[in-house]
């Protein structure tokens, strides 16, 4: 098959790189990739906004699958799209999208469907929503509605913080059109992980769960991020609570959106906190998670491109699991998530193979045979091994070549957290 992966992240790298294992993949490429990306597909000159451009290269291509990675183009109808020039595509339609295009919406589906989650208000006036914010108290959530590149999320542990996140989203319009409505939300108290599951309408196929570290600096300091490296599985996450997880979160919402005629076709990702209720929802997704899939996909036993066609065909994929661990640790741009400068010159990332790690590439470019970086997340170190502990050591090995870099940073402590806690 030719096969056309949609996006230039992490995240459509790794799938990339799965799909490259399958045997039913002739020919792979990737609309727009980037520089790690060039080297394992064909890199095509178009963004992932440009709809009809990639509709039409599908056609000329002989394409015979596309996976959509990131969120915009879903969320634009890029599925819609597809199918309407008989096209097969893996991803939810536009109007399943919004389940992670719209939090107002989202809310409003678990509260109808009873689908644990934080207690909530959504407001577009920032007076009503301060005088909340003073009624309530802090820490207290304050998100824009729409979708804002994983940054539209303020965890306000005092007031000044909170009503700072009001006139930034609603009256600074700092993330445009996403921010004309904001959700404010109970801060939950508890241990999160991330559950992705293929879905197709009411069926639904869990993964291995993950736990990603968002904040920048180790110990868990510093602004959220996109994510700075994430583990799975999770060995202090019991198998009772994940089993509650499907049972009252995954389940209910692929049957809710049968319900609501919003069918979801794809990967549901749901952001989840472990609290003394049990899990609730954060968030939900309506694509795959970076860079919880960095190091799940690497765990999948099964043929990735096998996968997809079974679960869009209504089949069980009967997916089966690595009996191994996976850490990856992002290394980024210095200043991130703030600015940063781009071209930096990356370090040799030669020997990975040899050293028992894999380099997922999320913000590079190839300048003249040489890696530059192109993004404030730049790319992902990661391994699978027998245990966390081995994981760890081998990506802690791989990564000392960036020590001398000023213009790179990564936390020396993901997954480590784990292992202080059970000790």
């Amino acid at each position: 098959m030719n096969v056309l992966v949609i996006g230039g992240g992490g995240r459509e790298h790794s799938m990339i790189k799965k799909l490259k294992e399958s045997k039913l993949v002739e020919k792979l490429y990737a609309a727009p990739g980037n520089g790690g990306i060039s080297r394992d597909a064909q890199c095509v000159p178009i963004n992932d906004s440009q709809i009809e451009e990639l509709a039409a290269f599908a056609k000329e291509a002989a394409i015979d699958w596309t996976i959509v990675g990131p969120e915009n183009p879903l969320a634009a109808g890029i599925v819609n799209a597809f199918e309407k020039e008989q096209l097969q595509i893996f991803g939810p339609a536009q109007e399943a999208a919004i389940i992670e295009g719209s939090k107002d919406f989202a809310k409003r589906f678990m509260h109808k469907y009873g689908i644990p989650t934080a207690s909530y208000q959504t407001f577009t006036d920032a007076g009503e929503a301060k005088a909340y914010i003073r009624e309530h108290g802090v820490p207290i959530v304050i998100k824009a509605d729409g979708l804002a590149a994983g940054k539209g999320v303020v965890v306000a542990e005092t007031l000044e913080q909170a009503l700072a996140a009001v006139d930034h989203i609603l009256l600074d319009i700092e993330f445009g059109s996403a921010g004309s409505k904001i959700v404010i939300e109970e801060f939950l108290q508890g241990k999160e992980f991330s559950l992705m599951a293929f879905v197709n309408g009411s069926q639904v196929y869990p993964m291995v769960p993950a736990r990603d570290h968002k904040r920048a600096y180790e110990g868990d300091q510093g602004p959220n991020t996109g994510g700075m490296g994430a583990y799975a599985p999770i060995p202090d996450l019991e198998a009772a609570v994940v089993e509650t997880a499907i049972a009252d979160i995954l389940e209910p919402a692929a049957a809710g959106m049968v319900i609501e005629n919003r069918p979801f076709s794809g990967v549901l990702y749901a952001g989840l906190i472990e609290t003394s209720d049990g899990p609730k929802v954060i968030e939900f997704n309506a694509r795959m998670g970076d860079p919880e899939t960095q190091v799940v996909l690497p765990l999948l036993e099964n043929d990735f491109m096998q996968v997809i066609i079974d679960v869009k065909a209504g089949k069980d994929p009967e997916l089966t699991w690595k009996d191994a661990a996976c850490i990856g640790t992002v290394v980024a741009s210095a200043g991130y998530p703030g600015a940063y400068e781009k071209g930096r010159p990356l370090p040799s990332l030669d020997g990975a193979e040899a050293e028992g790690c894999f380099v997922i590439h999320a913000g590079t470019k190839l300048e003249e045979d040489r890696y530059v970086s192109a993004g404030g997340r730049v790319l992902l170190t990661g391994s699978v091994q027998q245990d966390q502990l081995a994981a760890q050591e081998a990506v802690s090995r791989f990564l000392k070549r960036f020590d001398a870099s000023e213009d790179f940073f990564y936390r020396r402590d993901i997954g480590f957290q784990q292992n202080t806690e059970k000790a």
